[in-house]
């Protein structure tokens, strides 16, 4: 996946980072570091993208 390619990205965490960055941008923030700081969130909470494969937990 290239940088910066949000296509592995749920519906859900597409919306969430949407909803974040709204609110930086409200509390001042340029549009792309509260883009930055949206993605870094989603990222933080849900572990990144759709990963495929899952993990071995998730198999038994």
């Amino acid at each position: 996946m290239a940088r910066g390619d949000k296509g592995s990205y749920t519906d859900k965490q597409k919306r969430q980072a949407e909803h974040i960055e709204e609110g930086y941008e409200k509390r001042g923030s340029s549009k792309k570091e509260a883009e930055h700081r949206a993605w870094a969130t989603v990222n933080k909470e849900s572990g990144g993208g759709n990963k495929k494969g899952g993990s071995v937990h998730d198999k038994h």
